[in-house]
């Protein structure tokens, strides 16, 4: 199924936009079972795969802002699993629920996410630094990073009220921005950035923008959806 969004959340915030590290696809993952993550969307120009997303409500998509390009026609493809598979979809305003097609739950409120927690990411991108996409949706777990071993890491770039820091034997690569991190069936951040050399860096751990903190601006924007 494919979905013309009505409203694209691309300007979540400018620290989104940074282009020195958005090599941000899924290494050392696994294929996840077809349609388990039915908030998941691929957001497309020309009908490729650009970056993830997710569903909000039956109208809303979640994603990074640096996939925005102003010059092009995006479309949010819902329900997919294999991105070849192009005779799933269809065209509409607005999305039913259905068996794969699903919103995921935001924070109720602002707060962190504890230390060595186990949290999930999928997407449709690179299995390795430099690779090609995957066609079918592959999926990992990471652990949230204390904050203070991110700012060592990343310095000024990282801001520990605004961002979320993983780490893993897996993780995100190119193709991957805008997905969502998720904690107990619940979008806790937006993959945002990494190590532009190398996917799932040791060097430098990747980064998510923290939902939690701009609740009040999704609320206002999407009219309290979730």
């Amino acid at each position: 199924m494919t979905i013309i969004c009505l409203l694209l959340l691309a300007t979540l915030l400018p620290i989104l936009t940074f282009t020195a590290h958005v090599n941000v696809g899924i290494v050392n993952g696994k294929e996840v079972k077809p349609h388990s993550r039915p908030y998941m969307v691929s957001v497309q120009y020309n009908g490729q795969h650009k970056c993830g997303g997710f569903l909000i409500s039956n109208e809303f998509v979640l994603t990074a802002a640096h996939c925005r390009n102003k010059s092009q026609i995006f479309t949010a493809v819902v329900g997919a699993h294999d991105l070849r598979n192009k005779s799933e979809n269809s065209l509409e305003k607005k999305v039913t629920q259905n068996n794969n097609v699903d919103w995921i739950s935001l924070p109720k409120t602002e707060g962190d996410i504890e230390a060595g927690s186990v949290c999930s990411v999928a997407g449709w991108g690179a299995l390795k630094t430099n690779g090609t996409l995957s066609p079918t949706l592959m999926e990992t777990n990471v652990k949230i990073m204390q904050n203070k071993k991110c700012e060592n890491k990343w310095g000024k770039e990282f801001s520990a009220s605004k961002m979320i820091c993983v780490y893993g034997d897996g993780g995100s690569c190119a193709g991957d921005s805008g997905g969502p991190l998720v904690y107990e069936y619940t979008a806790v951040g937006v993959t945002s950035f990494g190590d532009i050399k190398q996917c799932n860096s040791l060097k430098y751990p990747e980064v998510y923008t923290k939902i939690s903190a701009f609740l009040p601006w999704i609320h206002n924007t999407t009219g309290n959806v979730n």
